[in-house]
């Protein structure tokens, strides 16, 4: 089965910065390979054939960088945005989309299987599929309780509080353009809320292995660290 991706690689990256002043965020480098060239990698071994990269910020250090993906043995073409339209929105400008498409971040660093992923989606026929993430996030303050007079009722040092979280990659049906405005600014919140209210509702498949936002400073020098001790996990295939 062929399988196509579209990338959302048009972000400004303002989180990583100084990182991004001269690099788009897709190209910032985990160990010597930039992020999105590690995901182009790991998308060709799950047997991805067509790669389309929405771009805006920053698009022809991108488009230089990938070509036509030859590099890589498969197919890379470029949506361009003229105006930020956010993470939903720039889907409406491909064209020639599949029933069933990968949708993801350019900046995630994860073991995830690609192919089981799609297949999965694919088999089930669904409008859209979430992968999630338990993120546990600890907050670096002592939280205070009171009541309505002011008086300490409860004190927590640093509590740890666990979400389920969007990875960013998703699998999309054709079907669920009709719920995204053309030519506005519309993002994966936007078209979650939008689901709900229409009670077609998105599907949630949750990921254990390993998954981090190199958006986010803290988890890129995570990332850096941990690709280094085991780079084999990320770039010898599907998991």
């Amino acid at each position: 089965m062929s399988k196509r991706a579209v990338i959302l690689a048009g972000g400004k990256g303002t989180r990583l910065r100084p990182y991004t002043i001269a690099l788009p965020k897709p190209l910032v480098p985990v160990g010597d390979t930039p992020i999105l060239e590690l995901i182009i990698k790991q998308l060709a071994h799950s047997g991805f054939t067509h790669i389309t990269m929405a771009v805006n910020h920053q698009a022809e250090i991108i488009k230089a960088f990938f070509q036509d993906g030859a590099k890589w043995g498969l197919r890379i073409d470029y949506s361009l945005e003229d105006k930020p339209l956010s993470t939903m929105a720039p889907l409406r400008l491909v064209k020639d989309l599949p029933a069933h498409f990968l949708v993801m971040n350019g900046d995630i660093l994860t073991d995830l299987n690609f192919a089981d992923f799609h297949d999965a989606h694919v088999a089930r026929d669904g409008i859209f599929t979430i992968s999630s993430y338990m993120r546990e996030e600890m907050i670096d303050y002592g939280v205070l309780d009171t009541d309505a007079q002011a008086k300490l009722t409860g004190f927590r040092e640093k509590p740890r509080h666990t979400y389920e979280v969007s990875m960013g990659i998703y699998m999309v049906s054709r079907r669920a353009l009709d719920w995204i405005p053309a030519d506005t600014a519309f993002g994966f919140d936007h078209l979650m809320h939008a689901l709900i209210g229409a009670n077609v509702l998105a599907d949630v498949r949750r990921y254990s292995g390993y998954w981090l936002d190199i958006g986010r400073p803290d988890d890129y020098a995570r990332a850096i660290e941990e690709f280094e001790k085991d780079p084999a996990r990320f770039t010898s295939g599907p998991m």
